[in-house]
């Protein structure tokens, strides 16, 4: 059965449509993958070597042991935010005579293979061939690796439980960030001395092999947790299962000033409050407006005008940038509905660009309180904002016609990528990077002002020929429309 699983998947995957639409991200993962392979190689075979000429007075195995909180915890966070369990198409399943068991069996264990599980091994295993060669004892070097391997395999399993405990909260990734600050906090302050006490206990299993059964029991309870939560979520009718609710009706009329267009903004304000993952955008405003803070007190930051304009790009942009890139994926789930109505696309295009213009303005007020940290702050935001108007939002709404992953609205908000393709990748670098290589070249050859207003120019050439624009992306979309049809019609 297992065999008919990793062929259903095989299928799956090379038939749907966005195989090929991904092929260039999914070689850039590749080269990413390949990249991180060779650092934690060089980390592996290098770590003993560097830990014995920096702490030439201490045992460099004990001293690597007194690291492994830091990399749990680390590896906790990533985890959380970057993996995902690997799920399947079940539901056809379940009408045919297949133990559920079964079906829980191959998703756990397919988890058990994610690059997340295969990583670490690259480092693991070349630092226990260095302690052979550097005659520690063969027997305390293997166990303390597979005890390693046995903790991976105790963190994957170990996400999978964290998330599905925090997926019905607003910020999902609260209670592992508190989590993680408490634990670093104790060790931190001196409180409990969480590196010493895992650095114990894993030299302690090193030198006692039989110890080893403890990691063991963990994992086999983490797993066993995992089979019953997964088992009791697989029926037919799970996703019909819905919470009972007080609906608030907001009052929208204010966008009726808009004309034609005030449906479409209705619907996608509607949307945006209505669903976990666009919800976030909301919420995403708030810490992009304070984005500033984390560079503007530091005095070392504020000599850096040419990072100025880069930060105004993503402070004011923070809504334009994180709702943009997902147009029209936002509406895939009724989209093939909605182009069967007698509706302009411009109008529904337009709509997007009212909500992205509105954001950029109503942060750019916001923001004003950042001239407290000096006058050439404020104009470089103001300057941003009319970038972001003028160009960004032309560059979001052409980028989107690329758009060919569907998105599920009802999945956690928080560190979300499913929908996620190369289009999103890639429109970063004329997005972000070149304003402010463009500025910071201008800024270096004559001057602040003369970056600024070349940034000021550009977005009021983008107003200026907004029409146009916009007229050459409704003619892409249209030209797109049937593959993003049939696109969407797929499940990722």
């Amino acid at each position: 059965m297992i065999k008919h699983f990793i062929n259903l998947e095989w299928k799956q995957y090379f038939r749907s449509s966005y195989w090929q639409k991904s092929l260039g991200l999914n070689i850039l993962l590749v080269f990413f993958a390949l990249y991180f392979i060779v650092v934690f190689l060089i980390l592996g075979f290098g770590l003993l070597p560097i830990l014995k000429k920096v702490f030439p007075d201490q045992d460099p195995f004990v001293v690597a042991n007194g690291f492994i909180f830091f990399w749990i915890m680390i590896d906790l966070l990533m985890r959380f935010f970057l993996q995902k369990l690997p799920v399947m198409s079940v539901k056809p399943l379940l009408t045919l005579p297949i133990k559920r068991s079964t079906v829980v069996h191959y998703v756990l264990g397919k988890s058990a293979l994610s690059f997340f599980n295969f990583l670490p091994l690259f480092a693991i295993i070349p630092f226990s061939i260095m302690l052979i060669v550097n005659d520690y004892c063969t027997s305390t070097a293997l166990t303390w690796m597979f005890t390693m391997i046995i903790v991976v395999l105790i963190g994957n399993f170990l996400n999978f439980i964290i998330e599905a405990f925090s997926a019905e909260l607003e910020f999902s990734f609260l209670p592992l960030i508190i989590f993680v600050g408490t634990l670093y906090g104790l060790d931190a302050f001196g409180i409990v001395s969480m590196t010493s006490l895992l650095g114990d206990a894993f030299l302690g299993i090193a030198n006692n092999p039989i110890f080893i059964l403890v990691p063991i029991a963990i994992l086999a309870l983490c797993y066993s947790f995992n089979f019953k939560l997964l088992k009791d979520k697989l029926f037919l009718d799970s996703s019909l299962k819905s919470k009972i609710t007080e609906v608030k009706a907001a009052d929208l009329s204010w966008t009726k000033r808009f004309g034609d267009i005030a449906p479409f903004m209705q619907l996608d304000l509607k949307l945006i409050w209505r669903n976990k993952r666009t919800k976030s955008s909301v919420w995403i405003m708030l810490i992009g407006l304070l984005y500033g803070l984390f560079f503007y007190p530091q005095p070392m930051y504020r000599d850096m005008v040419w990072l100025f304009p880069f930060i105004g790009i993503f402070v004011t942009g923070i809504f334009l940038i994180n709702f943009g890139q997902f147009i029209p994926a936002w509406d895939s789930g009724y989209y093939k509905m909605l182009m069967s109505q007698n509706i302009k696309y411009e109008q529904y295009l337009r709509s997007k660009f009212i909500l992205m213009v509105l954001s950029v303005a109503i942060i750019f007020v916001l923001s004003i309180p950042y001239v407290y940290f000096g006058w050439k702050i404020l104009v470089a935001h103001f300057a941003a904002a009319i970038y972001n108007i003028g160009v960004n939002s032309h560059i979001m709404l052409y980028g989107g016609s690329f758009n060919r992953k569907k998105i599920d609205l009802n999945q956690r908000a928080a560190f979300n990528y499913q929908g996620t393709g190369a289009v999103q990748w890639i429109i970063g670098l004329p997005l972000m990077i070149l304003p402010m290589i463009i500025f910071a070249i201008l800024n270096w050859l004559i001057g602040f002002e003369t970056g600024i207003i070349a940034l000021i120019l550009l977005g009021i050439a983008g107003i200026v020929f907004h029409k146009k624009l916009m007229r050459i992306i409704t003619k892409r979309y249209l030209d797109s429309k049937y593959k993003m049809i049939n696109a969407f019609s797929q499940d990722n």
